[in-house]
């Protein structure tokens, strides 16, 4: 009588290179941009910097703490984000993704509140429409830090995936904000775009750092959910 054999466990999934190589690419070109609201922010914070930039005001200490805290905590999520997604990393070492993950996640919710308070105390330089579409960022940073902190502890890590997805595509905003006019000046020279933030290209980036991306995310969700459903 011979014994039943166990099926072998399924080999672990792996990431496609592509996706690594995107990472990657994504996480170095972020870097200069991190490492500068990281220095900007915790100087901003400790030191009088109303003679480098109009976001400080000495009379104005509160509004100062909301954004360069807003400042350095994007500089943080910034980073995290990308390395939340790298597979080998999730796999190999989940001590480490848990705790990158609590970092990007304490890192979008002060984020998410210090440029919320800041446009509630000052308002933004471009007027009502960058208040709100600042502000819609804002909450949807932080909507996203509670839902994946949230399913997280839960249990439900198909939930959780998707709102770190989410959460990924609001974290790296701020990197792309920077990112679409520096390749907007480069090929135009700065065309429909004004000091003040009124131009035509101004108002459209208002809102195109982060809706199309979060558009194009819940597509690719719904795609995956399609393709694993039993």
């Amino acid at each position: 009588m011979t014994e039943a054999t166990r099926p072998a466990p399924p080999a672990p999934r792996r990431d496609p290179v592509w996706r690594l190589a995107l990472l990657m690419v994504l996480l170095l070109a972020a870097l200069p941009f991190a490492w500068h609201s990281a220095q900007l922010g915790a100087r901003g914070l400790f030191a009088d910097l109303s003679e480098r930039t109009h976001l400080f005001e000495a009379d104005r200490p509160l509004a100062n703490v909301t954004i360069f805290a807003h400042m350095a905590a994007g500089a943080v999520i910034t980073v995290v984000a990308p390395v939340q997604l790298i597979g080998p990393i999730r796999r190999r070492w989940p001590g480490l993704h848990r705790a990158a993950g609590h970092a990007a996640v304490a890192g979008s919710l002060i984020a998410g509140a210090g440029g919320l308070g800041y446009i509630a105390l000052r308002k933004t330089v471009g007027g009502p429409l960058m208040d709100l579409g600042f502000g819609l960022y804002g909450a949807l940073l932080v909507l996203c830090a509670m839902q994946t902190l949230r399913h997280g502890r839960a249990g439900r890590v198909a939930a959780h995936r998707d709102w770190a997805i989410r959460l990924f595509v609001l974290a790296i905003g701020s990197f792309l904000y920077r990112l679409h006019y520096g390749l907007w000046y480069m090929a135009t020279g700065g065309l429909w775009s004004a000091e003040d933030f009124t131009g035509a290209f101004d108002r459209v980036q208002i809102f195109a750092f982060y809706l199309p991306y979060l558009a194009l995310a819940e597509l690719w969700l719904r795609h995956r959910r399609r393709i694993t459903a039993p």
